[in-house]
């Protein structure tokens, strides 16, 4: 094997997407979906791809054929890929661009380009503003507002990193600096470590009596690629990834207020050291003190602070400024879910349609993560461009599902689809086929821009369909690239809660929807939640830790959440559904 270069995972995943849109472009059929689904499989895999080629292995991740794994090679070891350098002369880059704005696909891209010659965003932009798209055919007045709108999103700066793509790299850190000997105690803090769906950077706070030597241990990391600051208690590095890390070492006296503060959220920490000067006491970054006296109240521990200010520990998740002190206060925090309350994961797809793995392979994957059960629930047939099952596909599935669970012990597949609510709410699987399934999440998936009234009406009407048991992603947002359709959660969740039908908690990374707040909204309302990580690989299975941390947030307990039921008890919930 040739010299390898320092190539992340996302890169390849990067340029791969951009071939398949180059092909959709062209028109190429199949191919797209095969790089498509190559560079979503290679974004989420929880190694380095760079040790899976060097150790040969390429043609063993899913979905990588000995073309793509050539291609993956030559990233690698030369930086670049000569097929796609020799696909964007065939395009232009403007044209290319157009297909970052949401709503705008390879065909409307090129209908654009040949009726008005556009071929930028600029050129978009102008002739919407001018009116000139809203005769063509499938656009108008409403379409051009969207167009803007998307526009207007896309050149908005996206300088917040995904929780789901940056946790698992700062927990990375976080543990070699634990290993370290000269690290006493260590933790996250900031946003990350109140896990909000999406970070600016992340904080590392850490106690040490070598502070210069961590200093210098932290900024050598391998994962640094621009050292911005070095000092003896704080110093910033830049990741490969361009995410900042921040990290100080403080005293160990001052180790629990420092991360008490550190740690948020700014409104949190105003409403607590209100709390701390109508005693007469200072709270800040280095101790809890008495004004009068000049004695330190507490410090070393966040528990003794919180304890001090007569308070119940308030959990990272919690520190919102959103009534947690107030029920810290009263002694009527929530219990809230934990990762290990989770039997099972009750939204995955396979290749059976858009998946990378085997329905096989994906109950062994959860299996290993110590789950009871899985619900496989892949996209029906009007999502074509996912690969959707026909209802005969459905029945096949069914069986070998069955089949499966005779072979496996001690863990059940559960039978399921994702089924699409069309505009007028109908579902495009027969009830007699959903009749046979274990379980059914019904999804929008298109017509966004409904109003709201419509929208909501098309979604209670999918809700009134006596095998529905979930609506996914219930508000269809993408975080940083699509809002929230407009709907009446309200009447949704009223709804919901007659009928006995759960609300999703999607805990694929961009979507984490229900969002937090929706979710202390549903909580309210007696409205059940159930989790599922969206996966299409193996290696997504592991999303639902952001699931659970959306939920923990929005203030769920184990008995909110319908995947802490055993599969008894399962399995009565969704039989209950519309009874």
């Amino acid at each position: 094997m040739g010299k390898s270069l320092k190539i992340k995972n996302q890169t390849i995943a990067d340029i791969f997407y951009e071939i398949a849109d180059i092909l959709e472009i062209k028109g190429v059929k199949f191919k797209p979906r095969a790089y498509r689904r190559a560079a979503q499989t290679i974004e989420t895999l929880s190694e380095g791809i760079k040790s899976i080629y060097e150790r040969g292995k390429l043609q063993e991740i899913p979905g990588i054929g000995s073309s793509i794994a050539s291609k993956i090679q030559e990233i690698i070891e030369t930086g670049g890929l000569g097929y796609l350098e020799e696909l964007r002369k065939e395009i232009s880059e403007g044209l290319r661009e157009l297909m970052e704005i949401e709503g705008i696909g390879p065909k409307t891209a090129i209908k654009l380009h040949k009726k008005f010659e556009i071929g930028s965003i600029d050129d978009l932009e102008s002739a919407v503003k001018q009116g000139k798209v809203r005769d063509l055919r499938g656009f108008g007045k409403k379409t051009e507002e969207n167009i803007l709108q998307a526009i207007q999103m896309y050149r908005s700066p996206q300088e917040r990193f995904l929780l789901g793509h940056v946790l698992s790299i700062a927990k990375g850190i976080e543990k070699k600096l634990k290993d370290f000997e000269a690290i006493a105690k260590i933790s996250l803090a900031g946003s990350i470590r109140r896990r909000k769906e999406t970070i600016g950077d992340v904080d590392i706070l850490a106690t040490s009596k070598e502070p210069l030597k961590v200093m210098n241990f932290f900024t050598q990391l391998p994962e640094v690629k621009q050292v911005l600051a070095k000092g003896k208690t704080k110093s910033t590095v830049v990741l490969t990834n361009n995410l900042q890390v921040d990290l100080r070492v403080v005293n160990e006296e001052s180790f629990g207020s420092a991360l008490q503060y550190f740690t948020g959220s700014k409104e949190h920490n105003i409403k607590l050291r209100e709390l701390a000067l109508s005693k007469n006491w200072k709270l800040s970054e280095y101790s809890l003190l008495d004004k009068k006296t000049n004695k330190k109240i507490a410090g070393e521990d966040e528990e003794t602070i919180y304890g001090a200010l007569e308070l119940r520990y308030i959990e990272p998740e919690l520190r919102e400024n959103r009534g947690e002190i107030e029920a810290a206060a009263k002694g009527k925090l929530p219990h809230l879910i934990k990762n290990e309350e989770v039997k099972g994961d009750l939204h995955v797809h396979t290749n059976w349609s858009e998946g990378a793995h085997t329905i096989e392979e994906m109950a062994e994957a959860a299996r290993t993560l110590g789950y009871e059960y899985l619900a496989i629930c892949d996209h029906a047939k009007t999502l074509q461009i996912a690969h959707g099952l026909t209802e005969e596909d459905i029945c096949k599935q069914i069986k070998e599902i069955e089949k499966l669970n005779r072979k496996i012990k001690d863990f059940t597949i559960l039978s399921g689809i994702e089924a699409n609510i069309d505009s007028d709410g109908k579902l495009d699987v027969n009830d007699n086929v959903l009749r046979d399934l274990d379980i059914v999440v019904a999804s929008v998936h298109s017509g966004f821009k409904q109003s709201e009234k419509k929208m909501t009406q098309r979604v209670l009407t999918a809700m009134h369909n006596d095998y529905v048991d979930v609506i996914g992603h219930p508000t269809g947002r993408v975080i940083n690239k699509r809002d929230p359709y407009k709907i009446d959660l309200s009447k949704i969740f009223e709804t919901a809660f007659k009928l006995g039908v759960s609300m999703e908690i999607n805990a694929f990374p961009n979507r984490l929807d229900l969002s937090d707040l929706n979710c202390f909204k549903a909580k309210n309302c007696k409205v059940k939640i159930s989790m599922g990580t969206d996966a299409h690989s193996k290696d997504h299975l592991r999303y639902m830790e952001l699931g659970v941390a959306t939920a923990r947030r929005g203030w769920l307990e184990e008995k909110d959440v319908i995947n802490t039921l055993d599969l008894t008890e399962l399995k009565k919930e969704l039989r209950n559904s519309h009874s």
